[in-house]
């Protein structure tokens, strides 16, 4: 091993629908994070590897930072502010805008709170003008002792490099955590269950945000065919309809996209089966929440 050689844990912090999981998918190569233009989308800390010659990066996604309003948003919260001070580098991602927002205001304030180096990465800069992302850079200097600014955009890859290279500045020196070829430490049933709910939230109308879940009943390989069973969790007898949809069209849309997703990522032929239940309230019961794998714990 090269005694010049970096490793170290990176967070990406931001509001939600600013580019987190679309930023990361970009900078691995592959897609993990599950991305969608609904808020609360990524709920757990997905763990994604980036290795190269000079060294490794862990990225360590939280939930996003804002005020809670049920058990399933404190428990996203605890975890996001916990994580702030376990990494080595932050990178706190907003729009190319010179507006800052209440939820900007709060995150800042809560990054005062850490000693990590925060590096502000301002996404979108494909959407403005060149001159408005020096405004916003000249904007956000004034609420925080940012580490590094790099401006990006997460969706056509532009400066994500010139990202790397800063972070990398910032990590220890040390071995690596992961094999090379280590993408993500998520069991695949749980990247299996977010595929899933992905494809749902992208099929349903904006009448059922986030008050679905999915459940993998069981995953079993024969040879050539993986064949999963799962259930998607809505919480009320009116979503249910919906999700399954006249002639139960809408639940076949949801299931061969899903499919479609989970044979690229596991290289086999897929067999799926969906199955819709309607558990009332389940983000204000810890059992559910925990036996959706949402433990305050881990």
């Amino acid at each position: 091993m090269k005694n010049d050689y970096k490793s170290g844990f990176v967070t990406l912090i931001g509001r939600p629908n600013v580019g987190k999981s679309t930023l990361m998918n970009h900078l691995i190569g592959q897609k993990i994070a599950i991305t969608s233009n609904k808020p609360q989308t990524t709920r757990n800390r997905i763990q994604t590897v980036l290795t190269t010659e000079e060294g490794q990066i862990v990225f360590v996604d939280t939930p996003g930072i804002h005020k809670a309003k049920n058990k399933l948003g404190e428990y996203m919260v605890n975890v996001a502010k916990k994580t702030l001070n376990e990494v080595d580098v932050v990178l706190w991602l907003v729009e190319p805008t010179t507006f800052i927002g209440a939820g900007e205001q709060h995150i800042a304030s809560q990054l005062k709170k850490v000693k990590t180096p925060v590096v502000l990465v301002i996404n979108k800069i494909d959407s403005v003008k060149r001159e408005e992302v020096f405004l916003a850079i000249a904007a956000y200097k004034d609420i925080y002792d940012f580490a590094e600014i790099v401006p990006v955009s997460a969706r056509n890859g532009n400066n994500t490099d010139e990202l790397i290279q800063v972070v990398m500045k910032y990590l220890p020196y040390g071995p690596q955590f992961y094999d090379e070829d280590t993408v993500t430490d998520q069991p695949e049933r749980q990247i299996v269950a977010e595929l899933i709910r992905e494809k749902a939230l992208h099929c349903l109308q904006d009448e059922i945000p986030h008050g679905i879940a999915v459940a993998i009943d069981s995953m079993k390989t024969n040879k050539k065919v993986m064949h999963i069973d799962a259930t998607i969790i809505c919480e009320r007898d009116s979503h249910k309809g919906i999700i399954i949809g006249k002639q139960g069209n809408m639940l076949k849309k949801i299931g061969s996209t899903a499919r479609f997703e989970i044979e690229k990522m596991l290289e086999m032929q897929v067999n799926l089966k969906l199955w819709v239940k309607v558990k009332k309230d389940w983000r204000d019961s810890d059992f559910l929440m925990k036996n959706f794998g949402y433990r305050e714990e881990e």
